[in-house]
């Protein structure tokens, strides 16, 4: 099984690394923090013009119709440029959803608005400590109308649209919601990522129409596995990056008349990085092939996948930040931006112990059921 990206994949990740090199650099990532900026709307319209929105919508949509691994290559190059967009939320979550769920006409009407970034969906699934499983569901649909209160909810400050996890007679269900109309309320949260706001969003009677195409059950479980994948490839775009940062810092560094790269303990830190970064790849490719070949294996996959990313950019920010010495620890340097990213993908989709548990309970011969939602 290869998992080398092809020539055309390699030319991708190559135009979105020079684009978002140049768009998302630390002086503009700093720009928007003094500007308390949410997202950053011009990148958001470049990329779109790019067609990076569109890469797994079908062509008939607006799309271009490409595969979970071409995606998976844009996903990496934002999460090595830790760029502030709402591209996880709008184009790996609500893009998913409604093409799973959606009907014809839901996918006519709202898919070419999200490709062309006209509009900007985000998925609000958990309800707070509780979660986002069996009883901790509270939002309700009762006769086309949504009520019910959701947080964290990513990027939700600027969104137009919301994919909505709720219950309808007592199953759940997945609402999709214009986030235009009277009776929504957005709060912002206080958010460790400074570069990816997160709110609580309200609801009070306000008309939803349903994803029917797939029971909400189906949905999710797929839904939830390939995100996964997606968000381990963001995470190692942003491990790597955390890498060549202490490498390039340690070769210029100066320690007793040497560089600090030339000490046995520098090297053995950067290389348990280089090697977690490349465990956490692997598994992500692997994710996205069975997205693509395999559904049966996913679940494991994207669980492999989710819990060897976070691994990798936990350990990859955090020594990062010891090679710098003290410096690493000031708002001047730029490790702090992967720092907060890395905390903040940690617990997006659930931490360690829900994967872990996905994983243990999926792999074969394994004797524990796995639940659903």
């Amino acid at each position: 099984m290869n998992f080398d990206l092809s020539d055309e994949q390699k030319m991708l990740a190559e135009q979105a690394r020079g684009l978002l090199g140049e768009r998302s650099s630390s002086d503009r990532l700093r720009e928007l923090i003094d500007a308390k900026a949410e997202w950053d709307e011009p990148l958001w319209r470049e990329i779109a013009d790019m067609g990076f929105l569109g890469v797994t919508v079908p062509e008939e949509f607006g799309g271009l119709g490409m595969t979970e691994l071409d995606l998976g290559v844009i996903s990496e190059e934002l999460g090595r440029a830790n760029t502030a967009l709402p591209f996880f939320s709008s184009i790996v979550l609500v893009v998913d959803a409604i093409n799973m769920a959606g009907s014809d006409a839901q996918k006519s009407y709202w898919l070419p608005k999200l490709v062309s970034g006209e509009a900007i969906g985000v998925f609000a699934y958990a309800e707070g400590p509780a979660g986002w499983t069996g009883d901790a569901i509270k939002a309700r649909v009762e006769d086309g109308a949504l009520s019910g209160t959701k947080t964290p909810v990513a990027d939700g400050g600027v969104a137009t649209l919301a994919v909505v996890l709720a219950k309808s007679a007592g199953k759940p269900v997945l609402a999709l919601v214009d986030l235009a109309q009277p009776g929504v309320t957005r709060t912002r949260l206080d958010s460790f990522d400074e570069l990816r706001a997160h709110y609580t969003l309200q609801f009070d009677a306000i008309s939803a129409e349903l994803l029917e195409a797939l029971p909400a059950e189906r949905v999710l479980d797929q839904l939830f596995d390939r995100a996964a994948v997606q968000a381990a490839f963001e995470a190692v775009g942003g491990a790597d990056a955390c890498l060549f940062m202490a490498r390039d810092y340690a070769m210029e560094r100066q320690i007793f008349g040497r560089p600090l790269s030339s000490y046995q303990a520098i090297k053995h830190k950067l290389a348990d990085i280089a090697v977690g970064v490349e465990l956490a790849r692997s598994n992500a490719y692997f994710g996205a092939w069975a997205a693509l070949n395999d559904p049966e294996a996913l679940p494991v996959a994207a669980a492999s996948a989710r819990l060897t990313a976070i691994d990798a950019f936990e350990n990859a920010a955090r020594e990062n930040i010891q090679v710098h010495g003290g410096i690493g620890y000031t708002f001047e340097a730029n490790c702090h931006f992967y720092y907060r990213r890395e905390r903040t993908l940690a617990l997006s989709l659930g931490g360690r112990e829900p994967w872990a548990d996905r994983l243990i309970r999926h792999l074969p011969g394994s004797q524990f059921k796995a639940e659903t939602v």
